[in-house]
Formats: structure tokens, sequence, C-alpha cells
């Protein structure tokens, strides 16, 4: 067994799914640790510094602004991709193991799940004190909408939907690249989702300048947020939840976002608990019309975050088993070939 692993390891192709099911065990019961720099952190010290530098150097009409916006988008992107792929080719030339233990590293921060459980867990124990402001607080850690207005459901809600898009954004996406190009291909999923997160914006500041940004996350978020919502379909039929209801919602809502991807997830928790979520909500001071996603069968309440987050994981563990058995199912016909 031991010749076994260590002979697969030694080749950067067959070392992928051990150092993406090692990153995802070491992400489940450690989450991110906090002792190492996160690559994302980096990623959004470079936006800034790129956009600081790009801004006005094409002009502030809405052709330069896209001009200089598109070009960090590219730069970003080509940095993500390129920087991690040399160093680990690198490391390979020196010794194999140092590449899989760095790939193995990288595969675990690109991941968040037992973050998000976490997070989400603490605004339920909050929740649960009574102790509105604090939850506000809270929820505020994981949300990037404004939560001071936010009532006691308000704030159940905002965990809930929270979850159901961090399983796209946060697990599936990331774990659908690494099992096609290991940890290269997904830090720079990690990166594409930073730039949007952080210049992606329809506001008046970033409608020009973060458009690229938003068409690349829409692009390649396509498909891991439409197999997130499956698989989370998939989490509520094992687990004894209306999977069906959560197909019906998911066919019906599943566009109630500006971005073709952001209601995938969140149609589908919303069909599953049968509860209402979306609608109105506050960023940067401005309230924002949003169609409401789901049928309001009953008010969401503070057991729907423990349940979401049980979905979350089982989902979790549904895809990271699928995607490595298409992996090596791959990799097998390839050598075989």
């Amino acid at each position: 067994m031991t010749a076994l692993f260590w002979n697969n390891v030694q080749n950067p192709i067959t070392a992928i799914p051990f150092s993406v099911l090692f990153g995802f065990l070491f992400d489940l019961l450690a989450g991110d640790p906090s002792w190492l720099t996160h690559p994302v952190v980096i990623m959004g010290k470079a936006v800034t510094f790129l956009e600081n530098r790009l801004r006005g150097r094409f002009g502030d009409t809405p052709a330069g602004q896209r001009m200089a916006g598109s070009l960090l988008a590219a730069l970003m992107a080509a940095s993500s991709l390129a920087l991690p792929a040399i160093l680990l080719f690198a490391l390979q030339r020196i010794h194999p193991l140092l590449r899989f233990l760095l790939e193995t590293v990288w595969c675990w921060q690109c991941l968040a799940v037992r973050d998000m459980v976490r997070e989400t867990g603490a605004v339920y124990k909050v929740l649960q004190t009574g102790d509105l402001p604090k939850a506000r607080k809270q929820v505020s850690r994981i949300v990037g909408r404004d939560t001071a207005s936010l009532d006691h459901p308000g704030v159940a809600r905002a965990a809930v939907e929270t979850t159901a898009e961090n399983l796209s954004d946060g697990v599936i996406a990331p774990l659908f690249y690494m099992v096609i190009g290991g940890a290269p291909l997904a830090l720079f999923y990690k990166c594409v989702n930073t730039m949007d997160s952080m210049i992606g914006y329809k506001n008046e500041k970033y409608l020009y300048f973060g458009r690229t940004a938003a068409h690349m996350d829409d692009v390649f978020g396509f498909i891991p947020a439409r197999l997130a919502a499956f698989l989370l379909m998939l989490a509520a039929a094992v687990t004894g939840r209306d999977a069906v209801n959560g197909f019906k919602i998911w066919k019906r809502d599943r566009y109630c976002h500006a971005s073709p991807n952001s209601a995938q997830t969140e149609s589908t928790a919303a069909g599953i608990l049968h509860v209402r979520l979306a609608g109105p909500a506050s960023y940067f001071g401005k309230v924002y019309e949003k169609p409401y996603i789901g049928d309001p069968d009953r008010e969401i309440t503070d057991e729907d975050i423990l349940t979401t987050n049980r979905l979350f994981v089982c989902a979790s563990w549904a895809g990271v088993l699928l995607l490595l058995a298409v992996r090596l199912l791959m990799t097998r016909y390839v050598i075989m070939a």
C-alpha cells in the first residue's frame, strides 16, 4: 500500500486525487490554518495594488474603465495560474514529495467547509441568546450586505443564504477545478471569484471597471453552481429532506439573481426548507430590490441554519467523492490509452 501511494505521489498527474482528498479532509477537520498566509489574502492585495495603478491610465470613460479592469483581470488570472504551476514544477525537480505537500496545502486552503459551518454555527448560537445586535455583527463576518437593520429572521435568512451560495463558491467550484488541473487551476478559480467579490459590483464605481471580472466569475462558476444545486438535492434526499420541492423551486427560481449562478443553490435550499429567501437587500447604504426566492410556506427559524449546515457538509462529501471518482476514471482511461 505504501509503495502504491508513493508511486502515485511521484507523478504530478496521479498525485492530484491524493492532494484533493487530503486537502478536503484537512479542511473538514481543521478549517483554514490561521498560522499560514492564505492565497486569497495575497490575491486581494494584488487586486487593490493593480486597481490603484490602472484606474487612471486609460481615462475615466466607460471604455477606458473597461480596458483598465480587463487588463487587471487578465494579469491576475494569468499570474494566479502560472506562478503556482511554475513553483510546483520547480519543487517536482527538487523532490516529488515537496511538490505533493505544497499542492495538498493549497488544495486545503482553497476549500471552506469547516469555516463556513463554524461561522454560521456561531450565528446560530448568538441568535439563541436573543442578542440581536451581536447576531447582526456575527453574520456580517460572512455576508456582503449591510446587516445593521436585519431582524431576527433576517439574520437567520442571511446565514442560510450564504451557506447555500458558498457550497458552490467555497467548495464545489474549487473541487471541480482542482480535480481537473490540481491546485493551480483551483487557485485560478479562487482568483476569479476574489476579483468578482472585490470589483464585480454593478455600482457607480465598478460598473465598467469590474465588468470583465464579473463576467469571468459567471463563466467559470457556471457548471459548478449547477452541480452544487444537484448535490444539494442529493444531500436532501439522503438526509430525509424535501429534495423534490428543492428541484421544483430550483427549476422556477434559479435565475432570480442578476448573476446566472448565485440563485442556483439558494433556490434549491429555499425549496428544500420550504422558506422564502433573498428579496430586497442593502449594500453600502443603498437598498437593491431583488426578487424573492422560494415560497413562504413558513417563517424561517434558527434551526434552519443547522439544517442547511448539515446539507452543506453532506453535499460537500458527495461532491468530493463524485469528482474524485470521475478524475480517477479519466486518469485510468488516459493511462490505458
